[in-house]
């Protein structure tokens, strides 16, 4: 079981990135999935999750320029990112739920990690 992200890269602000993450053994098509960042120096926070049925949740200071989705025929998570600011840069995570979901997308909850991706926002 495996997951891979990619789609980092340098941007200027109000830009647009789209992050993927490659499964395989059907782990995004089976599981609550989630992608996480971590700016310089700061903890890992969550971003957004989906659920298996495709039911997505955000946190609130994305303000709507994010959009996270699954394509469970390609195993393959998806982050649309816009309106970038400096802010968001960081390194971004996808990862897997394989436990049974009891509502929260804690660190310790997730299973499976891709390596991550890095993005720079640049003012």
């Amino acid at each position: 079981v495996q997951l891979q992200a990619s789609g980092g890269g340098l941007v200027q602000a109000g830009g647009s990135l789209r992050l993927s993450c490659a499964g395989s053994g059907n782990i995004v098509k089976m599981n609550h999935m989630a992608w996480y960042r971590q700016a310089p120096g700061k903890q890992r926070e969550l971003v957004a999750d989906i659920a298996p049925n495709g039911n997505p949740n955000y946190r609130d200071f994305l303000k709507g320029r994010f959009t996270i989705s699954r394509d469970n025929a390609k195993d393959t998570l998806y982050l649309q990112m816009n309106s970038l600011k400096p802010e968001d840069t960081g390194v971004y995570y996808c990862a897997a739920r394989g436990k049974p979901y009891s509502g929260t997308y804690l660190l310790s909850d997730m299973d499976y990690w891709g390596k991550g991706t890095l993005v720079t926002v640049s003012s």
